[in-house]
């Protein structure tokens, strides 16, 4: 596989934050297009001829700004292109144009199941999770979770000695819910956790179904 060039990247990181373009969109572009370099200059002209509105392309200061962010926070950018994107990840229809990742992220590569639950758990529940996720950890497997109460945490708390993903809603250093802060750091410091949204942005409500692909995307099977 080429690499991706400093140009593509930057386009491709563009052409996924510019508004109304979504992962189908992105895709049909690239494959119309060839690159997201020749997407991106072809945009607003495809846009002034169709007589659409709101396919309004991000700055390039905006772009540059999401990358700095990322580069605070030590975070990493995989694009849907990169060597390193996950390949189960890259069969999901259509595939996430980005991840934002801080940790272990050649985890995203191994052979994954997903555990995720009810926020309000009963203890029993809780251990049983959390018991279910480090016998799975030991027969090999990546933990993938949302990093949520309950049940998510319990899964992540398992697998934390063999690996564990957690997938979240909004940035990469959004840690929610708060109480789960200290969980987060040991994640970043011995597994790893995703996001496809920009650094800094806070969750909503419209940000979980799209992480729940993410999570169902890496894993071989979900378990609920």
């Amino acid at each position: 596989m080429t690499p991706l060039s400093d140009a593509e990247r930057f386009a491709r990181l563009r052409l996924a934050r510019t508004d109304r373009v979504g992962p189908v969109a992105f895709s049909q572009l690239l494959q119309r297009f060839g690159s997201a370099v020749r997407a991106v200059e072809a945009l607003p002209e495809l846009v002034r001829r169709s007589g659409r509105d709101g396919y309004a392309l991000p700055s390039v200061d905006r772009v540059e700004a999401e990358l700095a962010a990322g580069e605070r926070v030590g975070a990493r950018l995989i694009l849907l292109g990169d060597a390193d994107y996950p390949d189960m990840l890259a069969v999901v229809d259509p595939p996430p144009p980005l991840l934002w990742t801080r940790g272990d992220a050649s985890l995203l590569s191994r052979p994954s199941v997903g555990v995720v639950g009810a926020r309000i758990a009963s203890a029993g529940g809780q251990r049983i999770a959390r018991g279910l996720s480090q016998q799975l950890g030991e027969a090999g497997h990546v933990v993938v979770s949302g990093l949520a109460r309950g049940i998510d945490a319990a899964a992540h708390q398992g697998a934390l000695p063999t690996g564990t993903v957690a997938v979240l809603g909004g940035g990469v250093d959004d840690i929610y819910p708060s109480e789960n802060a200290d969980l987060y750091r040991q994640i970043v410091e011995a597994g790893c956790i995703v996001s496809e949204s920009p650094v800094g942005a806070r969750a909503q409500a419209r940000d979980f179904p799209r992480r729940n692909r993410i999570i169902s995307g890496l894993s071989r099977g979900v378990i609920v």
